[in-house]
């Protein structure tokens, strides 16, 4: 039987042993917000005007925060406000300070992604629910210890996830699980795309995201996914253990969030999957050709790309103005009891000092490479890094530090530990982890003499998030290649920073299906593959050579590598034009 072939048996016993998840919708303004309340949600998410990973939406100003969540709290609804984009240092306070003003009008929690911001949540606001993000790359049992021993009470769960991969976090996991159900989502993995940040300067860690994925490339649309339908699942996700159904869209209508809701709304008590008629009104109110269960039905290929039409549009319109065969009646869900939410206020102090790590800061070169054969017999690295997958007994004496994949499922645990015993075993004392929660998932592996260094994925955009990450064991940590040369200046605490390579800027779960993209400017971006999964390139290379001054000038004295597609003769060529201090004659991005 294939992964996700259920029988009528099993789907009745997921229904007898049913806990109806939360349905909690998206609210781009106030209307929407209204409408969602109208169609039954259980609880709504929205963001205000900073610090969240919608910056182009509508959004809440303060008075129409407090009015939502008296509002939902009227309805006998739930209010959760998005801050869930990176920060840099000089942010940290202004959003402490309006994490303190949510706790103050008592909404049910807060969606974030920046470790710095969260610790400090967390140590002065303890009272007030932290929800993750999805983009901090939540995809196993040990992330979700790792944000449970740091105040989380709920993880929202990578869109990449398979039902069995979903059913194994709830069942293990020690905070509530909620999951993306319905709407737009991305080809990379959440939390780990550079995409429009290195290509366009709009980073979509800080809500800015150009939307690169959605443009052409080899004359087509490789990267476009369908939006996600879980619709047809209902019954199942009613017994998996998810805490909560999410569904995306605080860029769409008011009519798209009330049409949507309903929808769910009515499946959701009635416990049942989505007729054709619902499924078909669902698309009319927005698609892009269709929709896909594509990752959570296990089958990552071509049929889950998809572009908007104009037919697409066209069928949208006639919804709008009543004009659709695609049109079913509005359910009208049972009214819920108004509830109350009292917090006991936080007392912030005058001056929040942003903590900066005591020790050192590291010295010299260090360098990941993807494969053992790219690296020379002679170099200038003192840290040598090669991929956990990429690494044989027999690299010992070329590697000493092996980096963990940035995506490891409960599934993939086992093997990733049994080669990380086996890499230890050969005499490697340098480990880079990928991802928060791999410090929980390899700590019975580790020593004394172990050295856990922290990578460019982690990102690291401030001094309090570089600060959490060495309180937890780290040595030293990447920080985001996103900074400029100021802001990377100015993060306090033992940091590298990434001067010259190929910056990857996706990581997809679908395999792209090419081995170069090219844009429609001539770009080309190589794709590599690495630990099971398509890794997309930058077009250009970030290089520093000809401004080593520069980085001396601006204390930046832990320098790291990448190479990726590079021959052995051009990783030598370009360490030469490194140590002769050359200006490039090649495509480059700055620091």
């Amino acid at each position: 039987m294939a992964e996700n072939d259920i029988s009528a048996e099993t789907k009745e016993h997921c229904r007898e042993e049913a806990r109806i998840p939360e349905l909690l919708s998206p609210a781009g303004s106030p209307a929407a917000l209204e409408a969602a309340l109208e169609a039954g949600a259980d609880a709504v998410y929205c963001g205000g005007t900073l610090f969240n990973a919608r910056m182009n939406a509508h959004n809440f100003g303060d008075d129409e925060l407090r009015y939502a969540a008296e509002a939902c709290h009227s309805a006998g609804a739930r209010l959760y406000v998005t801050l869930n984009t990176q920060l840099y240092d000089r942010e940290l306070i202004k959003a402490l300070r309006f994490a303190d003003f949510l706790c103050g009008i008592s909404v049910d929690g807060v969606i974030a992604a920046d470790i710095g911001l969260c610790s400090m949540i967390h140590r002065y606001i303890p009272q007030l629910p932290l929800h993750a993000s999805t983009q901090m790359s939540g995809a196993n049992t040990a992330q979700a210890v790792w944000l449970s021993e740091r105040g989380f009470t709920r993880m929202v769960c990578a869109r990449e996830l398979s039902r069995k991969d979903i059913e194994r976090l709830c069942a293990s996991s020690p905070i509530e699980i909620e999951m993306f159900a319905h709407g737009a989502h991305c080809v990379s993995v959440s939390g780990q795309c550079e995409f429009s940040a290195m290509v366009g300067r709009r980073s979509g860690n800080r809500g800015e995201c150009a939307q690169p994925c959605r443009m052409a490339y080899n004359g087509g649309y490789p990267l476009s996914l369908k939006d996600m339908c879980l619709a047809g699942h209902i019954s199942e996700l009613c017994g998996i253990g998810v805490a909560s159904l999410k569904i995306e869209g605080r860029m769409k209508s008011p009519d798209y969030v009330r049409g949507v809701t309903s929808v769910y709304r009515r499946l959701l008590d009635e416990q049942r999957d989505a007729d054709e008629a619902e499924t078909e009104y669902l698309a009319a109110l927005f698609s892009r050709g269709g929709f896909t269960d594509g990752y959570y039905a296990g089958k990552t290929g071509p049929s889950m790309l998809g572009v908007r039409s104009e037919g697409d549009k066209a069928a949208t319109g006639a919804v709008k103005a009543g004009k659709s065969a695609a049109v079913i009646p509005d359910y009208i869900p049972k009214k819920k009891k108004p509830v109350t939410v009292v917090r006991e206020p936080s007392a912030l102090p005058e001056k929040i000092g942003v903590p900066a790590s005591e020790l050192s800061q590291p010295r010299g070169m260090s360098a990941e490479f993807t494969s053992a054969a790219q690296i020379p017999k002679k170099h200038p690295f003192g840290l040598v890094c090669l991929p956990l997958s990429a690494f044989r007994v027999s690299d010992a004496g070329k590697a000493n530090c092996v980096i963990l994949p940035p995506v490891i499922y409960d599934r993939e645990a086992d093997e990733v530990l049994r080669r990380l015993k086996e890499a230890l075993g050969s005499g490697i004392k340098h480990v880079m982890i990928t991802n928060a929660g791999q410090i929980e998932l390899i700590r019975p592996l580790m020593s004394d003499d172990i050295t856990l260094h922290g990578g460019w994925r982690l990102n690291v955009f401030n001094s309090a998030s570089l600060s959490e990450l060495i309180s937890c064991g780290l040595a030293d940590c990447l920080l985001s290649p996103e900074l400029t040369l100021p802001q990377a200046r100015d993060i306090k605490g033992p940091k590298r920073l990434t001067v010259c390579g190929r910056i990857p800027l996706m990581i997809c779960e679908k395999p792209v299906g090419a081995k170069t993209l090219v844009d429609r400017v001539g770009a080309r971006f190589p794709v590599i593959r690495i630990d099971g999964r398509d890794i997309i390139l930058n077009s250009g290379i970030t290089y520093m050579g000809d401004r080593q001054q520069e980085l001396k000038k601006n204390g930046i004295s832990a320098l790291h590598f990448i190479f990726t597609d590079e021959t052995p003769g051009e990783v030598t060529a370009l360490l030469d034009a490194w140590r002769r201090e050359l200006s490039p004659d090649f495509r480059v991005r700055r620091v």
